[in-house]
């Protein structure tokens, strides 16, 4: 937690309402996005008991697994899943543009689940599919291997810093507003949404308090509340599994029905509300971006199950898990850098922790010209700007940084000295002025300017040089073997 989002919640405490902590919004939302809100069985691993799921709001398909603990009633949920997941998910494919690196579809789906653990539930859910044998014994549907195929990309995607093809409402919502309660209580949706959007003549504290009484709203979490189990759920299941003739069957279904559509309709409600309250805010300047990023991924995948690819293995080798790693720690620190150049009280933050500092141009070497470093006497231009800053600036001599009004221009510090009105910070212009001797009006920052600069750059990870899969050193177990799924994958419990 950062003095920003600190203050953030000491105001929303203070205030009794949610205080935004971004000016546009920093994450992708589709215009038809598929919302999924899972509910498991209390005290089994991962067995699903009902989803509520569709595209529509008003038009929701409810999914219910009368007795979770039989496992042809759950992979016959899968299979209804897939009558829904797939068509959604394949129907991007159609439309694609062709590139110079091949060809990319020109849009893609968007899972939307309503907290963390629907991430996990998704997760779960694929990997206890993906490996699915469709002939022989037990054999399932052939769209629920392909299911959880899928499934597995979403949640594999998830991880990703700045990647919206599947995200959960809460954390979309935290990265937006501040609210006076514990991180933990955020995990809530219906607290969540009770600082940010409470109902009327209600402010956010009473609000989520009466969030978190399941009698007034339903937990989804994905596990349902004990007491619900104990006096509606249980009753209701044993009513089923004591049905001994097919025309009762019906009416014990329905019974399970109703119960579980209370349960789910109230979240459903809100993630549909938190995405209409995410809309209000304008996409920043780099969401774009990352969304073709996101279509990529999905274009690429798309291709490799087409091609009949296998299902992604249980377990990374050791080179792919280290370089998994390192994209996703490019991935933060590009995502990190998008959202401070994007958006001022994100920049704040960093302004605080002196990785930026906003300053006034007061004066400028516009041709200053330096030897290359060659050694063959030859001069490059690299102009000097120096900025009076009252901000605390902790970057060294010799660090990159960039102006928000001025990205694609890399700077060097190349001096930091005190000041009557604070701090002179001289910055050595490297880039962005062109390739003429004397750079163009208007590609050097003017004196009287005022630019905000940081060190908060998406190059601060550097790629590891990593070894090829073969060349896997006998400390991690040594070259990993081929991946082929085996019986052990396809008899997999359900956890």
């Amino acid at each position: 937690m950062t003095a920003i989002s600190s203050y953030a919640r000491a105001l929303a405490a203070a205030s009794g309402t949610a205080v935004p902590t971004a000016t546009v919004r920093h994450v992708h939302l589709a215009e038809r996005p598929l919302v999924l809100v899972p509910l498991a069985m209390a005290g089994e691993a991962n067995a699903p008991l009902a989803a509520m799921v569709g595209t529509e709001r008003e038009h929701p398909s409810l999914l219910v697994v009368p007795q979770p603990r039989n496992r042809s009633l759950r992979f016959a949920f899968a299979a209804r899943l897939a009558e829904i997941l797939l068509p959604y998910v394949l129907g991007f494919a159609t439309d694609v543009e062709e590139l110079k690196n091949g060809p990319r579809c020109l849009d893609a789906p968007q899972l939307i689940v309503p907290n963390q653990a629907g991430v996990a539930f998704v997760r779960l859910f694929g990997r206890s599919t993906r490996f699915r044998a469709t002939t022989g014994d037990h054999a399932v549907e052939p769209s629920v291997p392909l299911l959880g195929r899928w499934l597995t990309f979403f949640a594999e995607r998830a991880e990703i810093p700045g990647s919206s093809l599947m995200r959960p409402a809460t954390e979309m919502l935290s990265l937006h507003w501040a609210t006076g309660q514990s991180g933990l209580e955020d995990a809530n949706l219906a607290a969540l949404m009770g600082w940010i959007d409470p109902p009327a003549g209600v402010d956010g504290p009473t609000a989520a308090r009466l969030a978190e009484d399941p009698r007034h709203w339903p937990p989804a979490g994905p596990t349902t509340d004990p007491r619900f189990d104990n006096e509606v759920l249980t009753p209701a299941i044993a009513a089923y599994d004591a049905v001994t003739e097919t025309a009762q069957l019906p009416a014990a279904v329905r019974r399970l029905e109703e119960a579980l559509h209370s349960q789910l309709q109230p979240t459903w409600d809100l993630v549909w509300r938190a995405l209409d309250r995410l809309r209000e805010l304008p996409a920043g300047a780099s969401v774009p971006g990352r969304w073709e990023a996101d279509r990529s991924r999905y274009t690429g995948f798309h291709t490799y199950l087409v091609d009949e690819g296998l299902p992604q293995a249980r377990r990374d080798g050791a080179v792919a898990a280290a370089s998994r790693l390192n994209r996703m720690e490019q991935a933060q620190a590009s995502y990190d850098a998008d959202r401070a150049f994007d958006d001022p009280l994100v920049m704040a933050d960093h302004r605080v922790t002196g990785e930026a500092f906003l300053g006034s141009v007061v004066a400028v070497d516009r041709d200053r010209r330096i030897p290359n470093g060659s050694g063959k006497g030859r001069l490059v231009t690299r102009p000097l700007v120096t900025l009076r800053t009252e901000d605390a600036v902790r970057l060294a001599v010799g660090m990159k940084v960039a102006a928000a009004e001025r990205r694609r221009q890399e700077c060097v510090i190349a001096g930091v000295e005190p000041c009557d009105a604070g701090l002179l910070v001289t910055l050595e212009v490297q880039k962005g002025m062109g390739r003429s001797a004397v750079p163009a009006p208007g590609t050097v920052p003017e004196v009287g300017e005022t630019l905000c600069y940081s060190g908060v750059l998406a190059e601060s990870v550097r790629s590891a040089s990593m070894p090829a899969a073969e060349d896997t050193p006998w400390t991690h177990g040594g070259p990993p073997q081929p991946y082929e799924p085996t019986e052990q994958d396809t008899a997999e419990a359900w956890e």
